[in-house]
């Protein structure tokens, strides 16, 4: 049975002209468990997928595999298993045809198709021709192509979206049967709702930058403390805030700042002679989905 190995991202960033999409990002993700790989559409995480695989260089840092980028892999085919965005298939190919085509060009073992057709639940379909295939089917045809190879580690780029609440509720026990293999498997989704119980721990990133790792049951224990300030003079405020060392984001209604107590946010207007005309602690995540948006901002409810 094929082991896992650590995926390791370090200092990872990507620049396509003066646009940085994906910056410094440095993180794990360990073999034998679920992680999921969070953010709003448009936050980085297919940048930051591609350059994994080889198929975008990264402007600095590095992506690696066991410790070993893609592109040195020995057999890639069958150490990584990916399936990224909308997979391409030939409308007039069955799903049999499809993978063999795949097998053949990946120097895979032939008897491998009927094998990954059978995992997906697709064998009763595999000699009718894709183009009839709903989107929950080309998802599980998706997921075949990328457990072809029998890899240790599996990179799905949302592979819930299309899929019917009976096709939802298998693909996250199949995913956890894979992980309890010891495979290291990494699903990527822009919703936290799709993924929160098929995961054991979390990436997110919003604006290209890691905003949270760790186990998910970590994210409703640690809610982010949020305290909005507002003064007659809000720059004055805004400018002793940051010389404090404090983190602001200006809004409609005032100013944010995040990580900080009321009571330090008064002391340091206080100190620095500034009016206040408005202190308050905003309620704290209530739940998983409050806490995922607390992280990437009004991006995640896109």
């Amino acid at each position: 049975m094929p082991e896992g190995v650590p995926i390791e991202f370090t200092g990872l960033t990507k620049r396509f002209g003066e646009v940085e999409a994906v910056s410094g990002f440095t993180a794990t993700v360990p073999p034998g468990r679920v992680t999921g790989f969070l953010g709003p559409n448009g936050a980085g995480k297919t940048t930051t997928l591609r350059m994994l695989l080889g198929l975008v260089a990264p402007t600095a840092g590095r992506a690696t595999i066991g410790g070993v980028p893609y592109r040195r892999l020995d057999r890639p085919f069958s150490a990584v298993g990916a399936a990224l965005e909308a997979a391409s298939f030939h409308p007039g190919r069955t799903a049999r045809d499809h993978l063999r085509v795949y097998a053949q060009a990946a120097r895979v073992e032939p008897r491998r198709v009927d094998a990954a057709l059978d995992a997906v639940g697709l064998t009763s379909y595999a000699r009718r021709r894709v183009g009839g295939y709903s989107l929950g089917m080309r998802q599980r045809l998706g997921l075949a192509s990328a457990l072809l190879g029998d890899p240790g580690v599996l990179i799905l780029d949302e592979p819930i979206n299309g899929l019917d609440p009976e096709g939802i509720k298998w693909i996250r026990t199949f995913l956890r049967e894979l992980a309890a293999e010891g495979r290291t498997v990494l699903v990527s989704s822009h919703l936290l709702s799709e993924v929160q119980q098929t995961v054991d721990d979390v990436l997110i990133i919003a604006k290209g930058r890691l905003v949270h790792t760790g186990p998910l049951s970590g994210l409703q224990a640690q809610p982010a403390v949020r305290v909005l300030a507002d003064s007659p003079d809000r720059s004055a405020l805004r400018s002793a805030l940051q010389r404090g060392g404090l983190e602001v984001e200006e809004t409609a209604d005032g100013l944010v700042v995040t990580g900080a107590e009321r009571g330090r946010v008064g002391h340091v207007a206080f100190a620095a002679g500034v009016e206040l005309s408005l202190l308050t602690q905003q309620r704290p995540a209530a739940g998983l989905e409050d806490a995922f948006l607390a992280l990437v901002g009004e991006e995640g409810a896109l």
